[in-house]
């Protein structure tokens, strides 16, 4: 089997959890590291949630570097309301056993993909694009270095999460989604047009629970925090469940229909901060680089999360 080699760029964060699990039990990758960033709760926080993880599901051997304390230009903006003061929602922290990887996220993103074939690294990135942008500005050179970029960001159809037309991971460094959009990397969104279609009801969420696994048990109990957050808050009775997304898309790229476009984000207006304009016109945005995902299966996502996870 040719497995994939893939970093995996991370806010832990509830759904981010659920996302490193699925990776954590996937053995068509060969992960490389895990870089966390600050974002939904700050980088002390997600490197430590990470390390949790990773310890949990049994995969010490995989290294964990802590990344970004803070966007390009802005100040931290967390997300604790949705994932939990820890963000990990009831889940009890810890200190997990092992340290996190010598060395910044930025420069360990850099080393590992200039020092393997071109394309042979994909990144997954479900938290800010931070790290990323840094390291791209370290070395121009890995945009064309690196295999696809999958991302949880970015909303069109649907509208925002975080304001009227903004999502959440896009709106909280835009300056960094909008240098690595435009950076040449091959980049693919799944945006809240695709993510709002895979939604955590209470039959997959028990289906999971019924695993009994750890890497299932933590899955599960994210997913059933965040049924009782978006209930109180928002009113939905299934949440969506974001971050795995780009990760399932690696692993089965059936299960989602792409589009082609070109993606610029609004960086100047803070009314519009961090939306994403998605134009699929070739004639007038000229070139279409990038993806966008319009549609997942929802339930091929699930199965797969339960594959993995079990």
């Amino acid at each position: 089997m040719n497995r994939q080699s893939l970093i995996l760029d991370c806010d832990p964060g509830v759904d981010d959890a659920v996302a490193l699990m699925l990776a954590f039990g996937a053995g068509e990758f060969e992960l490389l590291a895990v870089t966390a960033v600050g974002g939904n709760v700050p980088v002390e926080k997600t490197a430590r949630n990470a390390r949790m993880l990773r310890q949990i599901a049994g995969r010490e051997d995989v290294p964990v570097f802590a990344g970004a304390d803070r966007p390009l230009r802005r100040e931290p903006a967390g997300a604790g309301e949705f994932h939990g003061e820890e963000g990990v929602g009831d889940m009890e922290p810890f200190e997990p056993d092992a340290p996190c990887a010598d060395g910044h996220a930025v420069d360990a993103i850099v080393d590992l993909v200039m020092a393997r074939p071109e394309g042979s690294v994909a990144m997954a990135v479900v938290g800010p694009m931070t790290n990323l942008a840094l390291a791209l500005r370290k070395e121009p050179a890995l945009a064309q270095r690196l295999g696809p970029v999958a991302v949880m960001g970015g909303a069109r159809a649907e509208g925002g999460n975080i304001t009227a037309s903004a999502e959440f991971n896009i709106w909280a460094d835009p300056e960094a989604a909008a240098e690595v959009l435009a950076s040449g990397c091959r980049v693919v969104l799944f945006g809240l047009d695709a993510t709002h279609q895979v939604r955590a009801t209470d039959e997959r969420i028990a289906a999971l629970e019924a695993t009994g696994t750890p890497r299932a048990g933590v899955a599960a109990s994210m997913m059933r925090f965040s049924q009782r957050i978006e209930r109180e808050i928002v009113g939905w009775d299934a949440p969506p469940v974001h971050d795995p997304c780009p990760v399932a898309w690696l692993l089965k790229p059936e299960l989602f229909e792409l589009a082609a476009c070109h993606i610029r984000v609004e960086t100047e207006s803070e009314l519009t901060r961090g939306h994403t304009a998605v134009e699929f016109r070739r004639e007038v945005a000229g070139t279409l680089p990038h993806g966008w995902a319009v549609t997942a299966d929802a339930d091929g996502v699930f199965a797969l999360i339960g594959e993995k996870c079990a």
